[in-house]
């Protein structure tokens, strides 16, 4: 799948033939003795803590991006809980006050940013 100077490419198609093989899940070129590694180390089937199914490949991304129970921060008290947990708490946790640092009185958490530029 590269291109190959006219005068090498019987040789080199030789020597593909002979060494390389196309991977029938991602159809990459792979070396036929990495072939059985390749596919056990990117296509085996795996499950997620969130028992979701995957290739092993695609598992290091949903856990970073997309499974619902990564580990992300709460913006209100930096408590690290569960994506699908993250919502709840913060309704409850934003909703909890905090006395302003400037005025003194008693703010909700989720306005003690904007806060400042209403009490002077």
């Amino acid at each position: 799948k590269k291109d190959i100077p006219a005068v090498n490419f019987i040789i080199h198609e030789i020597h593909c033939r002979r060494n390389i093989e196309i991977c029938p899940y991602c159809s990459d070129s792979i070396p036929k003795s990495e072939m059985k590694n390749h596919i056990e180390s990117e296509h085996v089937q795996v499950t997620c803590k969130c028992r979701m199914k995957m290739e092993n490949s695609l598992l290091k991304d949903h856990e970073a991006s997309s499974c619902p129970l990564r580990p992300v921060l709460c913006q209100f008290c930096d408590i690290q809980l569960a994506f699908n947990k993250l919502q709840e708490h913060e309704l409850y946790c934003g909703a909890r006050t905090e006395p302003c640092p400037r005025c003194g009185r008693h703010v909700l958490r989720r306005e003690l940013q904007q806060h400042p530029r209403l009490c002077g």
